[in-house]
């Protein structure tokens, strides 16, 4: 099926299940602990050995020698696996670093080496054991000693934007900003490791059972790099812990799993340690932003520039952290760049949000400090500049734009008319208190995916896509799609995800999962809705389906009936058109966060959080909640603590477990409200959907600090905020 206009009146819109608040199928799985995960595959992957994973020791430079005799004498030991031993591999597609590396080293815990033995412990022990010498090079670990080195990145995306003249409107503009900002590196720090079991059979056919948010995506690249057929290669992930973006591509431990199982003959299974997870798979690269405004004295914008940069190894790209700036705010005249510095860290990738999660961490403080210099209130600055087009493309509008709305309904909700206007002057006790707010925006991207659905003799719909659940709600929304579609309850659904003998499917990623994957549903159902009515000997254009019955011209038939004489299947996938050419598809928000800081230690504390989210139909409103409020919580991690701290003499993050790396606990975090608007975008797709799940994080960081400097009137531009930057600058306490 291919979208090429904008949807009209379709099943879906029945809302019977669609919209409604329907619990997690997969919830008594989790917390019964029936739900298995890729380590835990253990009756698919009998009599696995274990493998454990040797990092490299520097971060840039070449191995002079290694020796494996210790470590392949110890007690258990089966196999070691080097690239000397591995034969020749290739490198993936979305992995910028080799995922074994030898002679030369990238980067500070690249692998470079694999101990197999018939226990955890034992692999352990004899992975002490390897001994090897390096012969280091100079590296890069500064993105401020690089930033002058740093060149305009490749691809179409990533060239500079400029329209009208920015630099001349800017120089006459009456009232302007010119201000940086910085933001650190980051790690996702999901709760389940990166984890593989992997076994061959007898024929040459691999079989991974692993933790990847794109099946399709790690099945290509595992193939490539084995130098082996895809069709040879079969990836699983019915379950994964937490991803973020993290686990968007093959990592080291799938391809080590993968040549540990063919030199021990027998399966493997490999998690990567803690600390292996910080420096050797990805993050989210540093940026150094600086964010030029120019207004009227009415507080219209006439000209932004926002110029960002960022490192990573070589062959990688940019973090995206202007890409908001071009879409958000009207203004006639504009700047955008971005400059990539070659630095050599671990890699840099995708995190939940990619460009405008850290953007948007900058761009939303130098919002609300040209609303100071201009006087004016920070809501009403952001209403007046919005726009109804792309300001780059004027002919382009916007399919839904609902940002004011948003703004104002969380001013209103939030209690905005209490916050001073004049910061650091509100007290409670020691606390001094102050609120903020920050534009929340979101591109929303379609993928194309296919799905496959089956009606048996029972009445029972099967859908079957190699879609995957990271935690976000999957199995759920797509059981709703088949059950409003075929017109059974949720309890005649099955829906089996994570396995790459599926139809491909759009994967989860960059807040498209959802949408693209419930689209890849309806299309195979409305194949199977017409095949079920031929098979009954009804009209398919009028058929209607409910209450587990067909109907049309005056005849109601058991959906069931349709499979008595054998399972109906019916496969097909969602393609799009131009439509988002022709319109600018985004998501829009407004968040809002009070916070106490104590007057004396700078101690931050958030009071209370609100998400207000325009986001098209929302197909289930408790799990896209629990999505945002996990963002908002990402937020307030990237807001107040996170930070990779590099060793710039060894190129390597110190703080690579999560002892050293803070996140957010429950103690941290307030009661959190979320308000989405009643919306659907029919340009959008079939569901009239669009993505959520990083929308919520968009815009948090900036709402925090915005509410601390109201707070305290001590404006820090360099994140995390913590109490270090503020406590010398905080008022004299009364």
């Amino acid at each position: 099926m291919k979208f090429t206009t904008p949807a009209t009146t379709n099943p879906i819109d029945q809302l019977k299940i669609i919209g409604k608040p329907v619990n997690r199928i997969d919830g008594p799985l989790k917390t019964t602990g029936a739900a298995i995960y890729a380590y835990e595959q253990h009756a698919a992957a009998p009599n696995a050995a274990y493998g454990y994973i040797v990092g490299a020791g520097i971060a840039k430079g070449r191995i002079a020698s290694i020796s494996l005799d210790k470590a392949a004498r110890a007690p258990g030991v089966i196999a070691i696996v080097t690239a000397d031993s591995a034969g020749k591999l290739g490198k993936g597609k979305f992995n910028t670093a080799k995922l074994l590396a030898g002679p030369d080293i990238q980067h500070y815990h690249q692998a470079v080496a694999l101990v197999v033995a018939e226990t955890f412990e034992q692999a352990r022990a004899a992975a002490q054991l390897v001994q090897i010498k390096y012969t280091p090079q100079k590296g890069a670990y500064d993105l401020a000693a690089a930033k002058d080195q740093a060149v305009q990145p490749e691809g179409k995306g990533n060239k500079d934007s400029i329209t009208g003249d920015f630099d001349g409107a800017y120089a006459g503009a009456p009232v302007r900003l010119d201000a940086s900002y910085t933001t650190p590196d980051q790690s996702h720090a999901m709760m389940e490791p990166h984890a593989t079991i992997a076994a061959w059979d007898a024929s040459g056919k691999l079989t991974v059972w692993t933790a990847n948010q794109m099946i399709d995506w790690g099945k290509g690249d595992l193939a490539k790099t084995l130098g082996i057929p895809k069709e040879n290669v079969r990836l699983v992930s019915p379950y994964i812990g937490g991803g973020f973006g993290g686990k968007l591509f093959v990592r080291a431990e799938a391809l080590l799993a993968a040549l540990g199982a063919r030199a021990a003959k027998r399966p493997v299974k490999v998690a990567l340690q803690r600390p292996l997870m910080f420096n050797n798979t990805t993050h989210r690269p540093a940026t150094m932003q600086r964010i030029r405004l120019g207004a009227s004295r009415e507080g219209k914008l006439v000209a932004i520039g926002h110029e960002s940069w960022s490192g990573d190894l070589p062959g990688g790209g940019p973090e995206t952290a202007v890409q908001q700036t071009r879409l958000l705010y009207a203004a006639p005249h504009r700047m955008t760049k971005m400059r990539l510095a070659v630095l050599d860290l671990p890699e840099g990738n995708a995190m939940r949000a990619p460009g405008e999660a850290p953007g948007l961490m900058a761009l939303e403080i130098a919002m609300d400090e040209m609303a100071e210099k201009l006087k004016m209130d920070p809501v009403t600055f952001r209403i007046i500049n919005d726009t109804s087009s792309d300001p780059e493309k004027k002919e382009r509008k916007f399919s839904q734009r609902r940002l004011v709305e948003c703004l104002r309904t969380g001013a209103d909700k939030f209690g905005w008319s209490q916050r001073s206007a004049q910061p650091g002057k509100l007290r409670d006790g020691r606390w001094l208190i102050g609120m903020g707010v920050a534009a929340a925006f979101r591109n929303n991207l379609l993928m194309k995916s296919a799905a496959r659905v089956r009606l048996d003799r029972n009445g029972v719909v099967t859908v079957e896509t190699d879609m995957t659940d990271i935690g976000t709600g999957s199995y759920t929304i797509i059981a709703q799609t088949a059950a409003e579609m075929m017109g059974v309850p949720l309890a005649k659904v099955v829906v089996k995800l994570g396995d790459s003998s599926f139809p491909v499917s759009a994967g989860s990623g960059g807040q498209w999962g959802a949408n693209s994957s419930t689209a890849g549903v309806y299309a195979a159902c409305v194949k199977l809705r017409e095949a079920t009515a031929q098979k009954l000997g009804l009209d398919p254009a009028d058929a209607a389906f409910a209450d587990g019955r067909v109907s049309a011209g005056g005849r109601s038939l058991p959906l069931a009936q349709a499979a008595a004489d054998g399972e109906l299947v019916a496969e097909d996938q969602m393609e799009y058109g131009d439509l988002d050419k022709k319109f600018q598809q985004s998501t829009f928000g407004a968040h809002f966060v009070e916070v106490a800081v104590d007057a004396a230690t700078g101690e931050t504390r958030i009071r209370r959080m609100l998400a207000v989210c325009a986001a098209g139909r929302i197909l289930n409103p408790k799990s896209a909640r629990s999505q945002v409020i996990g963002a908002m919580t990402m937020g307030a991690g990237a807001a107040l603590m996170e930070d990779l701290v590099v060793d710039q003499r060894g190129g390597f993050f110190v703080n690579h477990d999560l002892a050293g790396y803070e996140v957010p606990v429950h103690a941290d975090i307030p009661h959190q409200e979320v308000i989405f608007l009643d919306e659907t975008d029919p340009i959008s797709s079939p569901m009239k959907a669009k993505g959520v799940g990083e929308l919520g994080i968009c815009g948090v960081g900036a709402a925090i600090a915005n509410a601390v400097y109201n707070a305290t009137g001590v404006r820090v531009r360099d994140y995390p905020i913590t109490l270090d930057k503020l406590i010398e600058k905080l008022p004299e306490s009364v």
